[in-house]
């Protein structure tokens, strides 16, 4: 008996330690993490996004452009497994709020603050707990942006329309994935001094536009994105993505679910009513039809919209949703270059200087 109890804990002290050495290979961790996301608040309430992991990638070290590299780091992204049930606690003025993460590891905050928070950012931090004694096992910090009342805001697709990614070629948008890094990719020419402009559009001294960045890619690219948009000084602001993907579901990125994009984007202006909308996207998937629909819901918000032309095939319908949109009175460009859109952004008295 003794001889077969000390066997099958041999067994398992063998199977740990293969388990610790690819872990270590694959530079993966299983102990929880929890992934938090920008948060935003208008006049009356906040909001705070986030994943809680059980298996998921540390963060990348360096990069080098080397394919193998490349294409091992965006693999282990999607190395991941969700936890559900985690309790979340969030800590604001003294109070603390709780979440339970689904099935998904998802969670979310919604709060309504006894004063509102000044328009800027600052930040917040958020604890996974053990249920019965209360102590902090994982946390993360993230920002919380308040916007400023200024007149406009942006939402503005990812894929295709600040990033070349090749979204209507799933072999081509993966080669791009696989090849190239968060650091090595490109953004269309012109394409961040327009947003910049935008960014500074109409506003009062020392404050800027929001910016929402609302994409079919998944959160497993949450960080790659940012690193990208830091690299390239886009502007700050709010990233809302898709469902987290498994291993298994990687040569799927960026596809299907368009229709939620949708409802998150309807959610950005329920929650900013006083804001004057500006959409930008492109017609490589869905976004010319999905912000037909937004402006046929929100005509008074939406104050025009802008979309890149990067598929010769679909220009006859879109310039026929396009006009659709015109006929409600909402101005629209179809561009190629960025420096069109620039134009266009003055010659409607969205930007007035610069």
């Amino acid at each position: 008996m003794n001889v077969e109890i000390s066997g099958v804990a041999k067994k398992k002290s063998l199977w740990k330690k293969i388990k610790l050495r690819l872990l270590h290979w694959f530079r993966l961790t299983n102990k929880p993490v929890v992934q938090l996301y920008t948060g935003y608040g208008n006049k009356t309430h906040c909001f705070l996004y986030g994943h809680v992991f059980s298996l998921s990638p540390l963060p990348r070290k360096s990069y080098r452009q080397h394919f193998l590299i490349n294409a091992f780091a965006l693999l282990r992204l999607f190395m991941v497994k969700t936890k559900k049930g985690a309790l979340l606690q969030f800590t604001w003025e003294g109070k603390n709020y709780h979440a339970i993460s689904e099935t998904d590891g998802f969670f979310k905050f919604e709060w309504q603050p006894s004063e509102m928070p000044v328009s800027g950012s600052r930040e917040v931090q958020v604890d996974m707990i053990e249920h019965d004694s209360g102590y902090s096992v994982a946390s993360a910090k993230a920002r919380l942006i308040i916007p400023h009342y200024n007149q406009f805001a942006f939402i503005s697709d990812i894929d295709d329309t600040f990033l070349i990614s090749h979204s209507s070629n799933l072999r081509r948008r993966l080669f791009v994935l696989l090849t190239e890094n968060a650091l090595s990719r490109k953004p269309f020419e012109g394409v961040v001094n327009h947003y910049q402009l935008l960014s500074h559009a109409q506003v009062a001294a020392n404050t800027v536009n929001p910016f929402f960045y609302v994409s079919s890619s998944e959160w497993n690219l949450y960080n790659y994105i940012r690193d990208f948009s830091a690299k390239h000084q886009l502007p700050e602001g709010v990233y809302l993505l898709n469902q987290v993907k498994r291993f298994s579901q990687v040569f799927k990125t960026g596809q299907n679910n368009h229709g939620t994009k949708f409802m998150r984007i309807t959610r950005i202006l329920e929650a900013y009513p006083d804001h004057r909308f500006v959409l930008l996207g492109d017609d490589s998937q869905e976004d010319p039809f999905i912000y037909a629909s937004v402006a046929a819901h929100f005509p008074a918000q939406v104050f025009c919209i802008y979309i890149r032309k990067v598929s010769k095939e679909r220009k006859p319908v879109v310039d026929e949703e396009l006009s659709k949109i015109e006929s409600r009175g909402i101005p629209c460009c179809y561009f190629t270059h960025s420096a069109e859109a620039v134009l266009h952004s003055r010659m409607i008295g969205l930007l007035t200087h610069a």
